[in-house]
């Protein structure tokens, strides 16, 4: 896996171009180590052929769930991570996957249940293997205050991409023009979310209402105080190397972004199973090939190939963070939401190819 990583840095040296599926080793591996525990846990839990069967099936419906939503996380990962220095990347693509798949498939949801329940750590994963029905039922009851969280701070990420008086590639140019020019406004971005968290929270009854706002505020404040650690951890190592953009403050904020992807993935789960560790298997490998695509979009400069692209990927998290908006008043099929963000990738990627084919001297 080091040289796989150490791709990402130095990629090419010789010239050579890996083909697509070598960067999908390691995450061919994991989807068979995956599905073979899923198999064998399937036999312990139900001790028959169908039960056997239907939980490997359900890993792989999970594990195909993550990677359509989480398509986008792997296009911003890697416009964040080409920016990072070698060192840090090669820390994201080892310690950021680690947490990504045990952090938030495994240790997150059994945090919602430790507060959300008020008990202990040890407590609620007795509860997840034992009791998965009341399991689920506590984890659904906390999806108020996470779409509220996740939504607010994905929002923000969206936006941010936006409003960038420096941004001059457009793709909805008659919109992306004026976002770019009024991003000399202070604050615009923040009273954007902070106006739609109002208008959705109108539509809920009081003590929702309460708990949706101060959740919303919550994220917002995250987003902008992982933005001001980002700047104050990675200013300090500019002098180890002359314009580095990405040190310990990027890898802090995509982890937080994973975190936000996370939530309507991890929700939208129990919707299949409500067994904690089928999920953490089936989301664990959709995981693994979005840290792939996340490899072979840096490496490959894909980013740079296909212009359009970005934008793409960040109209797909704005349009993520208001259906998490939504989720509350009327329930949202999880396809729904992954087909949502696919199509607005394609008809980007098929936008950028008409460009390409168009502007052929542009280099």
């Amino acid at each position: 896996m080091q040289q796989g990583n150490n791709r990402v840095a130095g990629a090419s040296a010789n010239g050579a171009r890996p083909s697509t599926l070598s960067y999908f080793k390691w995450a061919f591996v994991v989807t068979f180590l995956g599905l073979a525990l899923g198999t064998f846990l399937g036999w312990e839990m139900t001790r028959t052929v169908g039960g056997t069967l239907t939980i490997f099936f359900i890993c792989a419906v999970l594990a195909v769930l993550e990677i359509s939503l989480s398509f986008d996380n792997a296009i911003v990962n890697a416009n964040k991570l080409k920016e990072m220095t070698p060192q840090w990347q090669h820390r994201f693509l080892t310690w950021g996957i680690v947490i990504a798949v045990f952090g938030m498939r495994i240790v997150f949801p059994l945090l919602i249940v430790v507060i959300a329940a008020n008990i202990g750590p040890w407590q609620a994963l007795v509860l997840a293997a034992t009791q998965p029905e009341q399991y689920s039922e506590i984890m659904k009851s906390a999806h108020l205050p996470i779409a509220a969280f996740g939504g607010t701070f994905l929002m923000m990420v969206g936006l941010s991409f936006f409003f960038d008086h420096e941004k001059d590639v457009h793709w909805v140019k008659w919109l992306e023009d004026k976002m770019s020019r009024y991003a000399t406004i202070r604050g615009i971005e923040v009273a954007i979310v902070l106006i739609t968290v109002l208008i959705f929270s109108r539509f809920l009854g009081p003590v929702e209402s309460q708990v949706f706002f101060s959740s919303a505020i919550w994220g917002l404040l995250t987003f902008l105080l992982v933005e001001i650690m980002g700047g104050l951890l990675d200013s300090s190592q500019q002098t180890l190397q002359a314009g580095a953009k990405g040190g310990l403050g990027a890898f802090l904020y995509l982890e937080v972004l994973d975190a936000s992807f996370s939530f309507d993935g991890v929700i939208g789960a129990f919707a299949l199973t409500h067994n904690l560790f089928v999920i953490a298997i089936g989301l664990g490998i959709g995981a693994m090939y979005v840290r792939s695509m996340t490899i072979m979009l840096v490496e490959r400069g894909t980013l740079a190939e296909y212009r359009f692209l970005e934008h793409g990927a960040f109209y797909a998290i704005i349009a993520l963070s208001v259906i998490m908006f939504v989720q509350p008043l009327v329930h949202i099929p999880e396809v729904v939401t992954g087909l949502g963000g696919a199509t607005l990738i394609g008809i980007s990627l098929w936008s950028s190819i008409r460009w390409n084919r168009h502007n052929p001297s542009h280099d």
